[in-house]
Order: C-alpha cells, then sequence, then structure tokens
C-alpha cells in the first residue's frame, strides 16, 4: 500500500510539469502513460473502497487527457465487477460491495466511447442487480452507441435488463434511462427495429411506473412511429427519382 501511496504522489507531481512542457518527446509522453496506467492497475486492485476511488479519479483525468489505453479500460472493467464477480470474503461475508465505486467505473467507460468499452458495459450490466448501477450503465451504453451506430445488441441488452426488473420490483430511474436511451440509439442507428425495445416501451407506457416516467415513454413511442414514418416517406422518394 506504502509503494501505491508513494507512485500516486510521484504522479501528482509529475502531471503539472509535463503539462508546462508542451514540448513532451513521444518517449517522454509514453513513459507517463505507462507510470500511469501502472498505478491505475495497483489502484483499482486494493482492498479499500477508499483507494478505488481514489484510482476513478486518476481514470477520469487519464480520460480526459485522451488516455483510452487497454490498461484504463481493464482497470474500468474490474472496479465495475467489484463484489459481483471480483469478491473478497472475510470469515464468509462479501467485503467489498461497492456500488458506488461501480457507478463511477460505468460512467467512465462510457466516457472512453469504445468498442471495448460497450462490451465491458454489457457485461457488468449482465451480472449487476444494483440500479444506481444499472441506470449509469445504459445511459453510457447509449452514448457509445451514438458513436458507433452498432446498437442490435445494445438495445437488446437493454431491454432485456428493464425486463427482468419489471417483473420483480420495477425501477423508475432505470425505466427512465432506457427510454432515453432507446431514443438516441434509434436516432444513431436507423430507427429503433427490436420488437422487445418496443414492447419495453409500451410495457413502461402503460406499466407500474410513475405517471412522468409512463408519458416520456409515450413520448418516445410517439417519436419513433414519426420517424420510422419519414423514413419510408425518404426510401420511396429515393425509389421513384431512380
Amino acid at each position: 500500500m506504502k509503494h501505491i501511496v508513494v507512485l500516486a504522489v510521484a504522479l501528482t507531481v509529475l502531471f503539472p510539469l509535463a503539462a508546462q512542457d508542451a514540448e513532451m518527446s513521444v518517449e517522454e509522453s509514453y513513459l507517463q502513460e505507462s507510470v500511469e496506467n501502472m498505478i491505475i492497475r495497483e489502484q483499482s486492485r486494493a482492498d479499500s473502497r477508499e483507494m478505488k476511488l481514489i484510482a476513478l479519479a486518476y481514470i477520469g483525468d487519464a480520460i480526459s487527457r485522451g488516455n483510452t489505453s487497454n490498461e484504463v479500460r481493464e482497470a474500468l472493467e474490474y472496479l465495475g465487477l467489484e463484489g459481483v464477480l471480483n469478491r473478497g470474503r472475510e470469515n464468509g461475508r462479501l467485503v467489498n460491495n461497492f456500488p458506488d465505486v461501480r457507478r463511477e467505473a460505468v460512467k467512465y467507460l462510457g466516457q472512453m466511447g469504445t468498442v471495448e468499452a460497450r462490451d465491458a458495459l454489457l457485461k457488468i450490466i449482465y451480472y449487476d442487480n444494483e440500479t444506481m448501477v444499472l441506470q449509469e450503465a445504459v445511459k453510457s451504453l447509449a452514448d457509445i452507441n451514438v458513436e458507433n451506430g452498432d446498437n442490435a445488441k445494445t438495445i437488446s441488452t437493454i431491454a432485456w435488463i428493464v425486463q427482468k426488473f419489471d417483473n420483480t420490483n420495477p425501477d423508475n430511474l432505470l425505466a427512465l434511462s432506457a427510454v432515453e436511451a432507446f431514443e438516441k440509439l434509434g436516432a444513431s442507428g436507423g430507427g429503433l427495429k427490436d420488437p422487445n425495445a418496443i414492447q419495453m416501451l409500451i410495457r413502461i407506457a402503460e406499466g407500474p411506473y410513475v405517471r412522468p416516467v409512463q408519458d416520456r415513454a409515450k413520448a418516445a413511442l410517439s417519436n419513433i412511429r414519426l420517424n420510422q414514418a419519414q423514413a419510408a416517406r425518404q426510401q420511396q422518394q429515393q425509389r421513384q427519382q431512380q
């Protein structure tokens, strides 16, 4: 632990100096990122919640400077599964269930915006049962796919997780996150074509959710119908012109 803290202090000194030197060489920049990745990796695997939160703060800074390396993504995936797959026990008791750590991890995965980050989010959604984590993961998935445009698996996974909670313990914030995600993903992928997603929107609009969430789902369904009708008209016009 002392070794990690010393490295972290060194890194906080190194970054301001690097920022002052606009002419940093490629070798120096690579060395800085390598040291940063090493500290992030070690801190993310430390036992304490506090050290993991420090790792997340470093990760946020790293991503803001364009560091979307595999090492950073792997650290986020590890933290996103903390207490879910990566379990620590003492006398049979789970001691590393940190939902706030997992929530921050999935938020930063969304900011990374890579296909690998998306795949990590899909894995986390499959295993996690904490709605505060799932809400953030759904938001992050929508943001990533707005850029990438490959939405089919993401849409089906979001529909699945909302359906899972709808059957046992409907959650308004998770449902709202899903509605907004479906709209984003539909807009970026040529329309929402997954029947499970449409069925989930109908269920949210009519199911055991508060009125603002129901109304939001109804508005999303209306927008999807309008967008689909507009796309159909455009395709017809293109065929006629040909």
